[in-house]
C-alpha cells in the first residue's frame, strides 16, 4: 500500500542560467526536479547558492511523496494518464488516477511520486 509522506524543502525561482550553473547537493539527501525552465523544487533543502539576485527561494511545505520500488512504481504506472518518455532519469508531470503527480523516473526501475498534498489522501485512495 503506497503511503505518502510530507516533503519539505524549497521552491526556487530564478533565471534558467543561475539554475543550470547552481551546485550540485554532493550528499544525496536533496532531490532537485526541474518543473519548469525557471523553477525548481529543492526536496530536502533549507539553503541554495545561486548567481541570480532576483531569484525567489522560499519554503515549500506543500507537498508529499514517496520513493517507489519497482513493484511499487509497476501499481502507480497502471493508472498513468500520459505517454511516459523511453528515457531514463526523467521528469514527467500528468495525471495518475485522475490526481496531478510529477514521476521522477530512474534508472535503477524505481521512482519518487510527488503530489500536491492537498491531493494526497486522494491520490493513496484511489490506488489501493
Amino acid at each position: 500500500m503506497l503511503a505518502l509522506e510530507p516533503l519539505a524543502g524549497l521552491r526556487i525561482v530564478a533565471n534558467a542560467t543561475a539554475l543550470d550553473a547552481a551546485p550540485s547537493p554532493g550528499d544525496g539527501e536533496v532531490t532537485v526536479l526541474r518543473i519548469a525552465p525557471d523553477e525548481v523544487l529543492a526536496i530536502g533543502a533549507d539553503e541554495v547558492d545561486l548567481d541570480d539576485e532576483h531569484a525567489i527561494v522560499e519554503p515549500e511545505p506543500g507537498f508529499s511523496g514517496a520513493r517507489l520500488d519497482s513493484a511499487d512504481l509497476q501499481l502507480v504506472l497502471a493508472h498513468v494518464e500520459f505517454q511516459l518518455p523511453v528515457g531514463r532519469p526523467v521528469l514527467v508531470q500528468g495525471k495518475v488516477a485522475g490526481v496531478p503527480v510529477k514521476l521522477l523516473l530512474g534508472e535503477d526501475g524505481g521512482a519518487l511520486l510527488v503530489v500536491q498534498t492537498a491531493y494526497a489522501a486522494d491520490l493513496e485512495a484511489r490506488l489501493r
